[in-house]
C-alpha cells in the first residue's frame, strides 16, 4: 500500500467519523429501547435534564452579547474612530482602505442594489477609499452583464472602484460554487491593488453574501475594531446576523428557523474559543494574501478561511466577536413549499460544516505548533457542536417517546416508568422559559412593520406565538439536514454547493417593471 493510499484511507476515516457516531448513537437507544426499557428511560431523563441546564447556562451568554449589542448600537462610531484614531501617526484611520467582496450567481438586480446601497449609504467617511468587487458566474454570464452595468451606472461613482470579475466555468479540481468564485475574484483584485500599489496591512476585506445589508455604523465599527486590535492581521472580525430583509413576508417557519440561527450565533459571540467565521465577515487583506485566499474546492469557504488562517499561522490566530448586526434575507420563495424546500437545503449546507472535522484533526496532527490545548479544544467543539445538531432533537422529541411506548407494553408497572411523562414534562417545560425570552428578543429587535393599527398588533403577536413551533423546526430544519449532511459525508457522497435563492418584495416590483 503506497502513502498516496494510506493517505486516502486515513482521511476517508475522518470522514465517517462523525455520521458513524450519530447512526451508532440511534441504533444503540434503540436497541436499548427494547432490551433494556427502563434504562433507556434513565438515559432519557439524564439527557434532557442536561440539556434543560445547559439551555439555562446558554441563555446567560444570550443576555450578556444581547446587553453588549445594545450598547454597541448606541456608540457614534464615526466620532470615536476620529476621536481615538484621527490623529495617530501609525494608525491614522484615513489612511485605510476597504475592500468588500460580493459573489453573485443568478440574483434578481434589487437584491444586489440593496446590498451596494447599504455600503454607499454607510457613515464610513471615506467612500474613495472602497473598492467593491462584484463577482460573477460564467454561467450567468449575460443576466451578470446587465446587473453588474446597472450597478456601475448607480454606485460605481460613490466609490472609488465597482470592479467586475467573471469566474470561469469548469476549471479543473474546483467545486463549482461561492469559494472557487471568492478564489478567483480574490486574485483578480490582487492584480489591481498591486496595479495600484497599496499596503497589503492597510486595507481591511470583507467577504459578504450578496444579500448582506450592512448595519450604516458596520464599516466604522469595524475599522475601530480592526484598528483597536493588537494584532489584528491575525484575527477575523464577525458581526451579528440578523435575517431581517425580508423578514415581514417571510412564513412563521423560515422566520423561526432564521431568528434561531442568530440567537445560536448570539451564544457563539460571547465566547470567543468557539466562534468561527460564518457567512458575511472581515479580516486583513494581508492574511488572506498570506493563505492563497478562499479554498476553491469546499461547500462551506466562509468558516474554512478561518481554519486556514489558524493552521497557517500555527494557532495564532482567533475570530473577534462585532455587536453590530448585517442583514440578510430569509429563504422566502413567495410559496411556502419553495421556501421549506429551500430553507431545508440551506440547513443541510451549513450542516456540511461537518467537513471541517477531518480537515482540522488532519491538519492539527501535521502541525506541532499549534498548542495542544488549542487543538483539543477546537476538535471538542467542532465535533460535540456536530453531534449535538444531528441528535439533541432526535432523542428529546422522538426518540424519547420509544422506551416509554415499550415499556407500556410491556406492562412496566415500576415507580420510575410510570412517572416517566411527567417527570419529561417538567423538564421541556423547565426549559421553555428559554424560548419565551428569545421570542421577546427577537421581537424587540425586528425593523418597523409598515402596517398600522390592529393588524400591527397582530403581527407582533404571530411573531410571539410563532415560537410554538420551535420543537418543529429543531427537527425538521436542524437535525434531519444535519443527519442528512454527515451521512453524505460518511458515504462519500459528496455535497455540491447549492446557491440559496435570494427574493424580495422588490423583486416583484422589478418583475413587474416598476422601479426599484
Amino acid at each position: 500500500m503506497n502513502s498516496r493510499t494510506r493517505t486516502y484511507i486515513a482521511y476517508r476515516a475522518l470522514e465517517i467519523f462523525p455520521g458513524l457516531m450519530v447512526w451508532l448513537t440511534f441504533a444503540a437507544l434503540f436497541a436499548l429501547s427494547f432490551m433494556r426499557p427502563l434504562y433507556a428511560i434513565y438515559f432519557i431523563i439524564l439527557f434532557d435534564l442536561y440539556w434543560m441546564l445547559r439551555i439555562s447556562y446558554l441563555m446567560t451568554y444570550v443576555l450578556i452579547s444581547w446587553s453588549r449589542f445594545r450598547k454597541t448600537s448606541r456608540i457614534d462610531w464615526s466620532q470615536a474612530l476620529e476621536r481615538d484614531f484621527g490623529a495617530s501617526a501609525d494608525k491614522r484611520w484615513k489612511d485605510y482602505w476597504h475592500i468588500i467582496f460580493l459573489p453573485t450567481y443568478k440574483e434578481p438586480y434589487a437584491v444586489i442594489q440593496a446590498s451596494l446601497s447599504a455600503i454607499v449609504s454607510s457613515t464610513y467617511g471615506r467612500k474613495d477609499r472602497m473598492l467593491v468587487v462584484l463577482a460573477g458566474e460564467e454561467q450567468d454570464r449575460e443576466k451578470f452583464s446587465v446587473n453588474a452595468a446597472r450597478a456601475k451606472q448607480e454606485f460605481g461613482h460613490r466609490l472609488h472602484t465597482l470592479l467586475t470579475t467573471l469566474h470561469p466555468h469548469g476549471v479543473p479540481g474546483e467545486l463549482s460554487g461561492k469559494g472557487s468564485n471568492l478564489y478567483y475574484a480574490g486574485h483578480q483584485a490582487q492584480a489591481y491593488i498591486d496595479e495600484l500599489g497599496i499596503e497589503y496591512k492597510k486595507i481591511i476585506v470583507s467577504t459578504f453574501d450578496v444579500d448582506t445589508v450592512a448595519h450604516p455604523q458596520y464599516f466604522s465599527h469595524l475599522t475601530y475594531q480592526f484598528l483597536n486590535h493588537p494584532n489584528p492581521y491575525r484575527a477575523s472580525f464577525q458581526p451579528l446576523t440578523l435575517y431581517h430583509n425580508n423578514i415581514w413576508e417571510s412564513d412563521p417557519l423560515t422566520r423561526v428557523v432564521a431568528n434561531s440561527t442568530t440567537f445560536w450565533l448570539l451564544t457563539d459571540l460571547a465566547r470567543s474559543d468557539r466562534l468561527f467565521t460564518f457567512s458575511s465577515h472581515s479580516m486583513s487583506w494581508q492574511a488572506l494574501v498570506d493563505i492563497g485566499f478562499w479554498q476553491n474546492n469546499i461547500v462551506t469557504e466562509d468558516s474554512r478561511i478561518f481554519l486556514q488562517c489558524l493552521v497557517h499561522y500555527d494557532g495564532d490566530y482567533e475570530v473577534f466577536p462585532m455587536y453590530i448586526p448585517v442583514s440578510m434575507n430569509t429563504v422566502y420563495m413567495g410559496s411556502l413549499f419553495r421556501s421549506l424546500v429551500n430553507q431545508y437545503k440551506q440547513m443541510r449546507r451549513w450542516a456540511y460544516g461537518v467537513e471541517h472535522f477531518p480537515y482540522m484533526v488532519w491538519h492539527f496532527a501535521h502541525n506541532s505548533r499549534i498548542p495542544f490545548k488549542k487543538k483539543l479544544t477546537y476538535i471538542w467543539n467542532q465535533t460535540e457542536g456536530v453531534y449535538s445538531w444531528a441528535t439533541a432533537p432526535i432523542i428529546m422529541f422522538v426518540g424519547g417517546r420509544l422506551p416509554l411506548i415499550v415499556s407500556e407494553a410491556n406492562r412496566d408497572t415500576s415507580f420510575i416508568a410510570q412517572q416517566t411523562p411527567l417527570i419529561l414534562s417538567t423538564i421541556m417545560t423547565g426549559a421553555l422559559w428559554g424560548i419565551i425570552v428569545i421570542a421577546i428578543m427577537s421581537t424587540l429587535i425586528l425593523p418597523p412593520k409598515p402596517m398600522k393599527g390592529f393588524r400591527r398588533i397582530i403581527q407582533y403577536a404571530i411573531m410571539l406565538l410563532q415560537w410554538a413551533l420551535f420543537p418543529i423546526t429543531m427537527i425538521v430544519f436542524g437535525a434531519l439536514p444535519a443527519i442528512d449532511a454527515q451521512t453524505r459525508l460518511m458515504i462519500g457522497k459528496y455535497l455540491d454547493f447549492w446557491v440559496t435563492e435570494k427574493r424580495s418584495e422588490s423583486d416583484s416590483l422589478e418583475k413587474s417593471g416598476m422601479p426599484v
